[in-house]
């Protein structure tokens, strides 16, 4: 059933990247949950899930992944969704059944009970925290003895954009980080956390820990799905006029015109368009 309960305190909820309860990153979520689709339920298809399972999303965002997991615990099985930003919560309930659960909750602080999930499903959420190993071993008490956790995070290896130029790939990837570090007062090791999924289930003593990575490959012609994502999440939400002070004027103007649909020379539409991004997900069991 869909409830209002378990909306949180938001007091001293801010993560890493400024999240808290008014933040909002409903459509950004939802145009990589259709990009990533195919990807995102091959990785679920690879866990062995059953019916009858009870399974948590931990930062369920706008709770595309709620559906997919319950086709496959279903007809017996539950699913509950929790996410921090109010906006996400209601976006998720609007899309799944009755019988989904969606409640306003910190993944640190979550308004469950201990050993009450077979499985948590955490996807691109643990490294917005402060202390992601404490996260992990908050939601590694939600479950019950052989229950497992699974971490998903995306791009844990550098995305490929432009094949026919890596140099200015490159600059412009080094601009994000760059952007990301004076906006939130990150130091280089703290975005660097979102590579260390494997450290975090063994360092918070899980066992048979197991990973494995998924490949997002896409090349011209996109469809609508593909091309909107990249559009408008990555060109114009992560892009845009935000790296102009990180780039050379020469190569901010080259970003640009790649970036513009109106452009001759609008990357999505060029024949030699290949995109590829990973996702990765590590698996780890409780004893």
């Amino acid at each position: 059933m869909k409830e209002t309960a378990g909306d949180i305190d938001d007091r001293g909820a801010t993560g890493l990247l400024g999240d808290t309860a008014a933040r909002d990153y409903s459509r950004k979520l939802r145009l990589f949950n259709a990009f990533a689709e195919p990807e995102l339920r091959r990785a679920i298809a690879s866990l062995g899930l059953k019916q009858g399972m009870r399974v948590l999303d931990a930062g369920c965002g706008t709770g595309e992944a709620l559906r997919w997991l319950s086709d496959a615990v279903a007809p017996q099985g539950s699913v509950v969704g929790i996410d921090l930003a109010a906006a996400h919560v209601a976006a998720a309930r609007a899309i799944v059944s009755d019988e989904v659960l969606v409640l306003q909750a910190d993944v640190r602080r979550p308004p469950l009970e201990p050993q009450d999930f077979d499985f948590v499903w955490s996807v691109n959420t643990i490294n917005h925290l402060h202390e992601p190993l404490a996260g992990v071993r908050v939601l590694a008490s939600l479950l019950r003895p052989g229950g497992r956790i699974a971490l998903g995070q995306s791009s844990l290896l550098p995305d490929m954009f432009f094949p026919w130029d890596s140099r200015l790939e490159r600059l412009t990837n080094e601009a994000v980080r760059r952007y990301y570090r004076n906006r939130y007062g990150l130091s280089e090791r703290d975005l660097a956390n979102t590579r260390s999924i494997v450290g975090l289930l063994r360092n918070a003593a899980l066992r048979n820990v197991k990973v494995q990575s998924f490949i997002i490959e896409r090349v011209s012609a996109l469809n609508p799905a593909d091309e909107a994502y990249l559009l408008e999440a990555i060109f114009r939400g992560t892009w845009g006029d935000r790296l102009r002070p990180y780039l050379s004027g020469k190569d901010y103007a080259e970003l640009t015109a790649l970036c513009d649909p109106a452009h001759p020379g609008y990357a999505l539409r060029r024949a030699d368009f290949h995109f590829l991004q990973t996702f990765t997900m590590a698996v780890g069991e409780v004893p």
